[in-house]
């Protein structure tokens, strides 16, 4: 069971397009998904990262974390994770440290180092034709993307 829950993407598009993306590649792995696209409200990642900017990365972790675990909680599930832990640029060490101090009795943080696949994964997103990235969602990294090509 997958969960597709990320206040933090900019554009609208953008949400759309990796929206479209997991649901392309869930089907052709077989994964059902749990869609939160009610609570898309990038006010409420703006509420919880402005004049934090310094800490926006691990502030946007922890909100979309403590979501994932009490989702996986309501349902029943053992074990909470995140796709973060397959890319090659997100902080692995925090985001373990993060989704460990959620655990609970009920729901473990399951710690696997998905990048190990990470070359395969990518060949065969693009196999599939579907949408890749390429900055992490919210717009201060779009920012950063281009910072200095003004």
């Amino acid at each position: 069971m997958g969960l597709f829950y990320n206040p933090n993407i900019q554009p609208l598009q953008e949400y759309l397009l990796r929206r479209e993306g997991v649901g392309l590649a869930a089907g052709k792995i077989g994964v059902e998904i749990i869609y939160m696209d009610q609570e898309y409200d990038p006010v409420e990642f703006f509420r919880r990262v402005v004049f934090r900017e310094a800490q926006r990365c691990f502030l946007c972790q922890q909100m979309r974390l403590e979501r994932t675990r009490s989702v996986a909680l309501r349902g029943g599930f053992g074990y909470f994770t995140t796709t973060l832990l397959f890319s090659k640029k997100q902080p692995r060490e925090q985001i373990r440290m993060l989704g460990q101090s959620l655990e609970t009795g009920k729901c473990a943080f399951l710690d696997m180092d998905f990048r190990a696949g990470w070359e395969q994964g990518a060949e065969m997103s693009r196999s599939m034709g579907i949408y890749r990235q390429s900055y992490c969602g919210c717009i201060y990294s779009e920012f950063e993307r281009f910072q200095g090509k003004l």
